[in-house]
């Protein structure tokens, strides 16, 4: 690298590092996360990708043998979160807080309200109010700061470790990870995590971007409606640039895991994530 690019790269790090010092500042505050009821050291962190069908289908088979599981977005709207029992919620995109009228999320509150085991909904931190009583009341709910940290690797480190933030949270998966390591597990699994957007992306002839993302249950009408004006004011570059920044955030936790001594496997057949070792499930025949 030459002498102009590492000035140019210093000069941005440390933008980046004041910009979160006062986002923390602002934003974050300090958060107590449930102690686990048991000694398991794995977790495998569920996506929504459509390669999760197939991991569905085995865990369901090995039951008994199943690590933790920890659930995310529209899980609880499908019939086999029932049969799966996940310990861990997760939700962060700002929809499910919102009084929109959306039949899906109407359905995914009822849902997590019916819910008769242990169980706990972790939200972005301020998100608790906005949830029905009958869900608080139902299962136990916890905040975390979902504040995006980036800069120097000293105040990245130090951020993460006291879960006052976590690398851009471009997607549900990147808080799930952090929370799975804030937890206290060693070996971190992470399944229907396909992030093949990259195949659905397309522009049709009046410019728009489109970006259909299967999910491993079938999106009911309003559902995909709602995903088709995602991008309807978005341009191309902002699409791709957002990608980045998600499969850069990974490279960010795979650094930090790495310096706790946390494992992070990547189960997911196919899947574009980079940051992680290959493994598959650790689930055994009963």
């Amino acid at each position: 690298m030459s002498l102009p690019d590492k000035i140019k790269q210093t000069l941005s790090t440390t933008a980046q590092s004041a910009v979160s010092v006062v986002k923390l500042a602002l934003q974050s505050r300090p958060s107590k996360f449930p102690g686990r009821s048991d000694n398991r050291k794995e977790v495998i962190v569920m996506g929504n990708g459509p390669s999760l069908r197939d991991t569905i289908d085995r865990l369901l088979t090995h039951a008994s043998a199943k690590p933790d599981l920890m659930a995310v977005n529209f899980a609880a709207n499908t019939p086999e979160f029932f049969q799966l029992k996940p310990r861990w919620y997760v939700m962060a995109d700002p929809h499910f807080f919102s009084d929109s009228g959306d039949e899906n999320v109407i359905k995914l509150h009822k849902n997590l309200a019916s819910v008769d085991w242990e169980m706990t909904l972790f939200v972005p931190r301020g998100c608790r109010k906005q949830l029905p009583g009958w869900i608080r009341k139902a299962v136990e709910v916890s905040e975390f700061n979902f504040v995006g940290i980036e800069g120097a690797r000293w105040l990245k480190h130090k951020v993460y470790a006291s879960a006052l933030g976590m690398p851009r949270p471009r997607n549900v998966l990147i808080p799930s990870i952090m929370i799975a390591m804030w937890l206290g597990y060693k070996d971190i699994y992470i399944a229907g995590a396909d992030h093949s957007w990259m195949k659905t992306l397309a522009v049709n002839d009046r410019n728009e971007v489109i970006s259909i993302q299967p999910h491993f249950y079938k999106d009911n009408k309003a559902e995909l409606d709602r995903g088709a004006t995602v991008y309807r004011n978005v341009r191309l570059h902002q699409v791709v640039e957002s990608f980045a920044v998600a499969f850069r955030s990974y490279w960010d936790i795979r650094e930090f895991a790495d310096s706790r001594n946390i494992n992070i496997y990547n189960s997911t057949p196919g899947s574009f994530i980079d940051a992680f070792e290959r493994r598959d499930l650790p689930i055994s025949p009963q």
